[in-house]
């Protein structure tokens, strides 16, 4: 079904800034199958959606994503943002998904430069699905700068822990995707985006924050998928200083993190936590002590 494109109107803090005209195509998350346990019953179990997703720039196809299909407006602006094929939101005219053609058409104000330069490198990632990276993937890391002056309290590392593990997710009925939050300094949850790629979901915040204008430069990036380069350079371009996930990294992650400088915190589950990078950052109660 074709959904027409809509304005999305700001507030009046955000009048000046173009924004694109985009649709409101999200699909349905789950669909059910019937399945037989173990007693040899017949159990109607609710299953993930996964759905390509051809994106177009300026009639140019890019790339194919699949995708849970819960925010694909907001994915695919994400996606260009993360790859930096796009520099601001305002370069972007409209977006438009048409799930009859599993297609998302970008059209953008003036034609983009250097696009087949940028589009000539690419680097498959490890993530879910499999990512790419457009142009050397270390690209601009050096010129990221993120905020020395706010500080993650263990406190609210256990409140952000909280909120997500009671936060109605696709995952608790139906499994198979990945979750990513942003949450806000006290460790409230002001998105959350469910994906059958964690780098989608992540896009897909992204995304929202370029259309709404949100800051990250105080907030908190949570993912239930392990920290690769790709998901801590994302983070970084993102400006967040604040990377959870309640899996593991990898070691060209942890390395990118020591970098970008980034708090970077993995393993987080209820009570128990590993803080592996930007500790300076981080606040313990008063009597407890982070040794060197």
């Amino acid at each position: 079904m074709r959904h027409e494109a809509k304005n999305q109107p700001g507030d009046a803090s955000h009048a000046s800034r173009l924004k694109p005209r985009i649709t409101s195509a999200k699909r349905d998350l789950t669909t059910e199958v019937d399945a037989i346990n173990e007693r040899g019953e017949c159990v109607p179990t609710p299953i993930a959606g996964e759905h390509p997703l051809t994106l177009y720039i300026d009639k140019r196809e890019i790339v194919t994503l699949m995708t849970l299909g819960q925010a694909p407006e907001a994915l695919a602006l994400g996606y260009l943002r993360n790859q930096r094929l796009v520099r601001s939101i305002e370069e972007i005219a409209e977006v438009q998904v048409d799930w009859e053609s599993n297609a998302v058409a970008i059209t953008t104000r003036t034609a983009l430069q250097n696009l087949d330069a940028k589009m000539q490198k690419r680097t498959v990632t490890t993530g879910c699905g499999q990512g790419t990276v457009f142009g050397d993937l270390m690209d601009e890391i050096d010129a990221i700068r993120l905020r020395h002056d706010v500080t993650l309290s263990e406190a609210t590392l256990y409140a952000l822990l909280d909120n997500v593990r009671r936060h109605e997710t696709i995952y608790k009925s139906a499994g198979a995707v990945h979750g990513c939050a942003l949450a806000d300094a006290t460790g409230e949850i002001l998105m959350f985006v469910e994906d059958v790629g964690r780098h989608n979901a992540v896009d897909a915040i992204a995304g929202t924050m370029w259309l709404e204008d949100v800051d990250g430069s105080d907030k908190i990036f949570y993912t239930t998928g392990r920290l690769t380069s790709e998901m801590v350079i994302k983070a970084a371009q993102m400006q967040i200083p604040f990377l959870v996930s309640r899996s593991g990294l990898t070691q060209m992650g942890h390395d990118i993190a020591v970098k970008t400088g980034i708090t970077m915190i993995g393993r987080a589950v209820n009570k128990h936590y590993l803080l592996f990078t930007g500790k300076q950052r981080f606040v313990k109660p008063v009597g407890t002590t982070m040794l060197a």
